[in-house]
């Protein structure tokens, strides 16, 4: 509980929940109810993202606007802690839900949708590989009413199947120095 109270608790980054549909948790009896709700909840499928040595949950994101009859998803509800922020262990996580859309589930469409406002995520569904599709103007209304513009991205599997050997060559040990860091960028594997 302690791990998944840093990034969801009251003490977590302010930055993270201006485009979040939720706002942090002042206690941890309210977050356990609401990690219950996401462990029996369907659609949104919610993952929580770990520490492959602490196996400290660092981050939390979900498949969600799922339609097996036409074999499309969304990466949705995406909330990563600070360490898992602009990480190695973050992109992996991503690749690895790709790999699980378009090739276990067969699926003909991944999405990303978020706030045309929120930097970091476009940049993330571009890094990642998405295709920008447009902007959905007033799309939603969330927190204090405030209006949003939807910008919607999305990749195919023979998108996926383009990034995949890049994704590959980043994610090699060898790519990363002994501090962890980056040698080439993925855009240049």
């Amino acid at each position: 509980m302690a791990d998944y109270f840093a990034f969801y608790g009251p003490e977590s980054s302010a930055t993270q929940w201006t485009y979040f549909p939720l706002e942090p948790f002042e206690d941890k009896e309210s977050l356990r109810q609401h990690l219950k709700m996401m462990e029996t909840s369907r659609d949104p499928y919610f993952l929580a993202i770990k520490d492959k040595e602490t196996w400290h949950v660092l981050g939390t994101f979900s498949i969600m606007s799922i339609s097996t009859a036409n074999r499309t998803a969304e990466m949705g509800w995406v909330l990563y802690g600070d360490q898992l922020k602009n990480s190695r262990l973050a992109t992996e996580a991503q690749y690895l839900v790709m790999t699980y859309i378009f090739e276990e589930l067969a699926y003909r469409r991944y999405e990303w949708r978020c706030d045309s406002l929120n930097t970091p995520s476009n940049n993330a569904a571009q890094r990642l590989g998405f295709t920008f599709e447009g902007t959905f103007r007033q799309a939603v209304v969330y927190k204090n009413n405030r209006s949003r513009d939807t910008n919607w991205y999305s990749m195919l599997p023979e998108e996926f199947q383009a990034m995949k050997p890049k994704f590959e060559k980043w994610l090699a040990a060898e790519n990363f120095d002994e501090s962890g860091k980056q040698i080439k960028s993925l855009k240049d594997c």
